[in-house]
């Protein structure tokens, strides 16, 4: 698949401690925290576990020294190079405890809110030129009309909100997803960013694929910091969510045992793609859904609240697709509808892009065409539903005919009989039940 080539500028490691735009208070207790619960003694190690160059968490080590936190082991460990190894003094285990009271948080260091927006800068979702080959690629396994590829295409350049609207089954959530694949490059994800002295974790493993090539041979003696290893690089990522979502799914998330927050859902899909599947199933209202996103939409930033109620800014560098089974006018009014930049009719196939998605997925599955039952399905059943075709038909009919023949024991085969089995199925007949 030809996929861009565009290279997102890392975040460059930081050289000494004053560059980091940390509290120096915290930075130090992160370090006697992650000693104390992880029991790493030597700066190479404790460097992996703080995601920070060996320099600065020396820096870090010296200044705990002098405050005698820490104190040397006097032993040097042969299998490090002859490394010194440290200890927390008494002194500094009571300090980790004190800490850790505060907060439960240790081992990567936070990234500073500040620090954070200039990378989503240099990664914005918005950066990106998708061009009509690569969505062409990303959805080769669907059957769509040009003119579909014709508004998808600059909608998603745009790196704006689309609204994608039609009859259930024809693919919406299938075109969000093969957006998603056309975003070939790779971004830098925080593992938590800091504001105001709080830390609130941002990487996560469910919806972030942390990238291949970012794997670094643990055993060679020098590990070059290519990148901030306070980052992850990951594929762009994508959040769905569907009939779940609520509001106060898109609030920071306190952890009031650990006293750190988790970024809310938005954020995590900072650089990448946020899609509402199923609009108008979930609790809140489409319109109220849609009044939160407002603020994020125009201004490209969202406004978050910590649990003392002070509000601040995060970046909003997200490509929202909502996806609905309604007509716009029912659920929105026209101020919410202006402020969706893109709406993409998703209509289902005509009779001929129907019949292309029913060859190959018999192909696929290995069911051989028969033309007596292809002329029975076009001529007998769709008009009774007046020829409406949608895309999942097809993969329905098929697989109900290869079920009925595996339960039979007879080979793959359709026949205008095995249509008329498969087709009770996918509609229920409206009869009244006798009580």
């Amino acid at each position: 698949m030809n996929m861009q080539t565009s290279h997102v500028m890392a975040p460059p490691p930081p050289k000494r401690l004053e560059e980091m735009r940390l509290p120096v208070v915290m930075m130090r207790d992160i370090l006697l925290k992650t000693m104390f619960r992880k029991n790493v003694d030597m700066v190479s190690d404790l460097s992996g576990a703080i995601c920070l160059p060996r320099a600065v968490t020396q820096e870090l080590v010296d200044m705990a020294r002098d405050q005698r936190l820490l104190e040397a082991t006097g032993t040097l460990n042969a299998n490090s190079g002859n490394e010194m190894g440290y200890q927390l003094t008494d002194l500094g285990k009571a300090r980790a405890q004190d800490a850790l009271a505060q907060s439960e948080y240790f081992g990567p260091m936070p990234v500073p809110l500040d620090v954070y927006r200039e990378q989503v800068k240099r990664q914005s979702i918005r950066n990106i030129q998708i061009t009509r080959q690569q969505l062409t690629s990303a959805m080769g396994h669907l059957i769509l009309p040009g003119s579909l590829l014709d508004h998808l295409g600059p909608a998603v350049s745009a790196g704006r909100s689309i609204l994608m609207y039609g009859p259930p089954g024809n693919g919406k959530s299938s075109i969000s997803n093969g957006i998603r694949d056309a975003m070939g490059d790779k971004i830098y994800v925080p593992r938590a960013i800091e504001y105001a002295g709080q830390v609130i974790t941002v990487y996560d493993p469910i919806v972030h694929s942390a990238a291949e090539d970012d794997e670094q041979d643990p055993n060679s003696l020098r590990r070059v910091a290519r990148f901030d290893s306070r980052y992850v690089k990951c594929d762009r990522p994508t959040v769905i969510t569907g009939g779940e979502l609520s509001l106060d799914m898109l609030d920071l998330v306190y952890n009031p045992t650990a006293r750190t927050y988790q970024a809310p859902l938005q954020l995590k899909s900072t650089g990448g793609i946020f899609i509402v599947d199923d609009l108008g199933r979930q609790a809140e209202p489409p319109q109220t859904l849609v009044n939160r996103w407002i603020v994020p939409l125009e201004e490209s930033k969202d406004i978050l609240a910590l649990q003392s109620g002070e509000k601040f800014e995060v970046p909003f560098d997200t490509l929202v697709i909502f996806s609905t089974n309604f007509h716009p006018n029912e659920i929105f009014d026209q101020a919410a509808l202006r402020r969706i930049f893109f709406k993409i009719k998703i209509d289902g196939p005509s009779q001929e892009n129907f019949l292309k998605i029913f060859a190959l997925v018999a192909k696929k599955k290995g069911m051989p065409l028969d033309e007596a039952s292809l002329v029975h399905l076009l001529k007998r059943k769709y008009p009774t539903i007046d020829n409406v075709y949608a895309n999942y038909q097809p993969i329905f009919l098929i697989d109900q005919m290869i079920s009925i023949c595996e339960f039979e024991g007879i080979p793959y085969q359709m026949s205008p009989d095995l249509i008329d089995r498969a087709w009770a199925n996918m509609f229920v007949k409206d009869e009244h039940i006798v009580k």
